[in-house]
């Protein structure tokens, strides 16, 4: 894969847009004979050959040749020429003050930017200006904040193998560095581990050791994957790197697969920002390990829609659910919270109790919600002072988030919970850091800082004696107007000042007999003349000077001042993460407030949620039916019921109560007690990859085999509809021995949702099963609704069911495909066509016997030290399915007899007709397609 390709997304022919490679031919080719300037943007060309040189002349950004014509296609601007002794060559450029747009234009087609500015004052330069790339911009490395999301991190990625021989719970490192906080961490473990990982942070750009055995296009993720010199991958080369960073990298990482993997990545990054130093705010990097967390792979994140909606511009996610946080790095902190639950009670329950103790105490909550909402962004604000990109409202932003601590700390002052103890505790004033800020800055300085008015008066003695000459100067020539006046008897006489001629004394021609012998010729105007005195042209020498000496003396002021900020970025960052975490505590506890939600008791035998509500739906609609689980007496809960009725829903809410819990969130429920999970699997709807050689139902095999591989007795596992992508039999038959398979072999908890009733009776033959259906209400029986139906689902014209949205114990009586298609409009001729071949089918109906216990392979009720490993279990799924299989042929061996047998009264005709309409997969089938169907078997009676 060609530097900075994406992943193939599949079905597309098109030959992906290529960057420039290397210079331009037309300059190689005439190199010699090129100008200075076009030469020295051939240079930095040949520097940096995977991307787009943006080369400063003036106040533009300008790219030539090839460079130019992609810039211009892309960032629709003009395509113009730039003619010169050695020829013609295609220009294009972008305005500097409006740059981030057209870069973000670029980065989203795929293009790698490196930006090339004058590091010198072109009014002191000697011939050519100098030129220097000073960024390199990238989708993974981008620190400007109009190309930056303020709400969520943006990370560049490393991958590398480890040694042949290690054990296989450190096959892989993963290093994650978001350049514009510095924040950097780094894990190993197994390679599927780290491929969640991958999927959980989606990096906006990877980097890809040699040896490492990783597709990027079987990621889950969009990415720009980065062939960087493989020699800083290399162990001694990564160590080097590392020095800069850690005084003792093996005692942080003692793995040399990290290392390597952290040692390429920052060398990467400084890479683009402009060389050694530029990372000087990266002063931790923390190492993390994936077993402290909750597992969620692509898959499940995407199922809960914790961060994406499957319906964009129409739903919410989760993320936007429980975010009441009042500042940027909050915000972000929310997110990584959620990305990785806890799976250490002690820490769940310590967010719990301060989550507890603000829901409790509403004036905190909102006392410090006010506080935090005055906080800046500190994390970027630390990176842009030591990156000395900062200016002086970055730095005033800095003393105004500095000052608001203090009210923060005074809010915290009698709290009780050990986690909000702790943070107070940690929060740093910076005092010294603040009162150099207010000292040295202007109230509301200018965003210049070349230019003047940055620094207060009485901060420095020359500045102030520079400024008192500039001051008294101006003085001298604002009075002299005045003066000239009296003294030559000229009233119309006028003292002004232009950036051409500076200082002079105008004259209209009427009164030029009337000028003093001291002035002296300046300029000569159509109506007037102008002049200037010896004292008028001394005093303006000594104005200007000082002026220049100011602006000089200040830059050099403001840049001490924040380098002397930039020594303190470690304390900085730290307080940017104490008040981050404090931000999501009173956040999760506005949400409990405002939502009714409570606290769960974690690390419970079992799992039970009373009157459970799924947080995201519950937002979208007036009446939200709540539902609980309990899984005291069972591990395993199939759940029936009509499409429309919730079950998917209902499965999701138990999902995310849990993972909200674990995240440190209180949940929406009346009553919780949930057990620490290791791991959230969902088996949720399915997608084809054509390209990738997989139908849906291969997909759908191809989730389900990991979740049975890697599923513990601790994880939760959503199923639903597993087996509905193949016939009846063989899907039946997977179902089942999915069923049983966890139920004996995994012990995880489950709920399978499904339209195969036949795996009702699994209750009945698997002792920690049990049934579970929605209730619906059918015209004139009142047996299977609550009291308070007020949110059911009205029945349609035609219809004379109504879906109740209320989960009970059972199985249910019926699919009710019917009552959905009339629901969702299918025409009456259709739903009583429909009713007629369902009454047919129903009285031919052979009774079908399901497997009893002694059909089913011999396997263990309960979990034992003999269960076969995960490696294994493949193998076990195999032999239930095979057995379930032989149990169906010897069924039909012994009698089992065919439906049409039963039926002598039926045509030929009715008999197909009949049996067309068994194969059809009403769970699956479209309204629509149902339609065509019935016309179809109805014309073919016809006829």
């Amino acid at each position: 894969m060609e530097p900075g390709a994406k992943p193939d997304e599949g079905g597309a022919e098109e030959e992906p847009e290529r960057r420039p490679e290397g210079p331009p031919e037309k300059m190689l080719a005439r190199r010699e004979e090129l100008t200075p300037m076009l030469s020295q943007y051939l240079d930095l060309c040949e520097r940096h050959p995977d991307a787009i040189v943006l080369f400063q002349v003036g106040d533009f950004y300008e790219a030539f040749c090839e460079a130019a014509e992609t810039v211009a296609r892309v960032c629709e601007v003009t395509l113009t020429q730039r003619e010169d002794s050695t020829g013609t060559y295609p220009m294009a450029g972008i305005p500097i003050d409006n740059a981030a747009s057209y870069l973000q234009s670029l980065l989203d087609a795929d293009f790698r930017v490196a930006v090339a500015d004058q590091v010198e004052d072109a009014e002191e330069a000697s011939g050519l200006v100098d030129r220097a790339v000073t960024n390199v911009v990238t989708p993974g490395t981008v620190v400007d904040d109009d190309l930056l999301d303020r709400a969520s991190a943006t990370y560049l990625g490393a991958v590398v193998d480890a040694e042949s021989g290690r054990d296989a719970d450190d096959a892989r490192a993963l290093a994650t560095l978001d350049v514009s906080t510095g924040e950097c961490q780094v894990t190993s473990g197994p390679a599927a581990r780290i491929r969640d990982e991958l999927e959980r942070l989606a990096p906006a750009e990877l980097l890809v050791a040699p040896d490492a055995d990783v597709a990027p296009e079987a990621l889950g993720f969009e990415t720009m994957v980065t062939d960087h010199e493989s020699a800083t991958f290399d162990l001694v080369a990564a160590e080097e790197t590392l020095a800069g960073y850690l005084a003792e990298p093996t005692a942080v990482l003692d793995s040399s697969a990290e290392r390597r993997a952290v040692g390429a990545l920052l060398s990467y990054a400084e890479y683009t920002q402009g060389g050694d130093g530029a990372l000087s705010y990266v002063s931790r990097v923390r190492r993390y390990d994936l077993r402290r967390s909750l597992r969620l792979d692509a898959t499940a994140m995407r199922s809960l829609e914790l961060f994406d909606s499957r319906h964009p511009g129409r739903g919410e996610t989760l993320l936007d659910t429980v975010d009441r946080t009042a500042c940027a790095p909050g915000r972000r902190k929310l997110e990584a919270w959620l990305r990785r639950p806890l799976v250490d009670r002690e820490r769940i329950e310590r967010r719990h109790d301060a989550v507890g103790e603000l829901l409790d105490r509403p004036l905190v909550r909102e006392t410090l919600s006010e506080h935090l909402a005055q906080v800046y962004d500190l994390e970027r604000l630390a990176a842009r002072v030591a990156r000395e990109r900062a200016n002086a409202r970055d730095l005033r932003s800095l003393g105004a988030t500095l000052a608001v601590v203090p009210d923060v700390v005074e809010a915290l002052g009698d709290v009780d919970s050990a986690a909000l103890r702790d943070l107070r505790d940690s929060l740093d004033e910076l005092a010294d850091v603040r009162e150099l800020i207010d000292r040295a800055i202007v109230t509301d300085p200018p965003q210049e800082i070349t230019e003047g008015g940055v620094v207060r008066d009485g901060f420095d003695d020359e500045l102030d004696a520079v400024r008192e000459t500039e001051r008294e100067g101006r003085e001298w020539v604002s009075s002299l107007e005045k003066k000239e006046r009296e003294r030559t008897g000229i009233d119309s006489l006028e003292v002004g000042y232009n950036q051409v001629h500076g200082y002079y004394i105008e004259v209209t021609n009427p009164n030029l007999d009337r000028v003093p012998e001291d002035y002296t010729r300046r300029q000569t105007l159509k109506n007037a003349e102008r002049f200037y005195t010896p004292e008028l042209k001394r005093r303006e020498d000594e104005i200007l000077s000082a002026s220049d000496r100011a602006d000089s003396l200040e830059y050099e002021l403001f840049c001490d001042v924040r380098a002397s900020v930039a020594e303190e970025t470690d304390r900085i960052q730290s307080l940017a993460d104490a008040l981050a975490r404090l931000d999501v505590l009173t956040s999760f506890a506005a949400v409990a407030a405002g939502n009714r939600y409570v606290r769960p008791e974690m690390g419970a035998d079992t799992l039970r949620i009373e009157e459970g509500r799924h947080p995201v739906v519950e937002r979208t609609q007036e009446e939200f039916v709540p539902n609980g689980i309990d899984f005291a007496d069972g591990s395993v809960a199939v759940v029936t019921g009509p499409n429309m009725s919730g079950k998917s829903t209902y499965m999701r809410q138990v999902a995310l109560v849990c993972l909200l819990a674990q995240a440190g969130s209180f949940v929406p429920a009346s009553a919780a007690e949930l057990p620490v999970l290791d791991s959230v699997f969902t088996r949720v709807g399915a997608s084809d990859d054509i390209a990738g050689g997989q139908s849906t139902f291969m997909r759908e095999m191809a989730e389900l085999t990991e979740i049975l591989h890697d599923a513990t007795e601790d994880s939760l596992v959503l199923l639903d509809e597993v087996g509905r992508g193949t016939s009846t039999a063989d899907g039946l038959a997977i179902a089942r021995a999915t069923t049983e398979f966890l139920h004996d072999e995994v012990g995880a908890a489950t709920l399978f949702a499904t339209h195969y009733h036949d795996l009702t009776d699994l209750a009945e033959s698997l002792p920690n099963a049990f049934n579970l259906h929605f209730t619906v209400r059918k015209a004139g029986d009142d047996s299977d609704h609550p009291d308070d139906d007020s949110s059911a689902t009205k029945p349609a014209r035609g219809s004379d069911v109504t879906f109740l949205h209320r989960v009970a114990e059972g199985p249910s009586s019926s699919s009710y495909g019917i009552e959905v298609a009339t629901l969702a409009g299918v025409p009456d001729r259709v739903v009583e066509r429909a009713h007629e071949y369902l009454r047919a089918s129903s009285e031919n109906e052979p009774s079908t016997a399901s497997p009893t216990p002694g059909d089913r392979p011999s396997t263990t009720a309960a979990r034992s030290e003999d269960q076969p490993a995960a490696e294994d279990r493949g193998d076990t799924l195999a032999a239930y399915v095979e057995g379930l299989d032989e149990s169906a042929e010897e069924r039909r061996e012994n009698g089992a007899g065919n439906p049409d047998d039963d039926a002598e009264s039926l045509s030929d005709a009715e008999r197909a007709a009949l049996e067309e309409l068994r194969e059809v997969d009403v769970a699956r089938t479209t309204p629509l397609e149902a339609l065509n169907t019935l016309e179809a078997l109805q014309r073919e009676l016809d006829e």
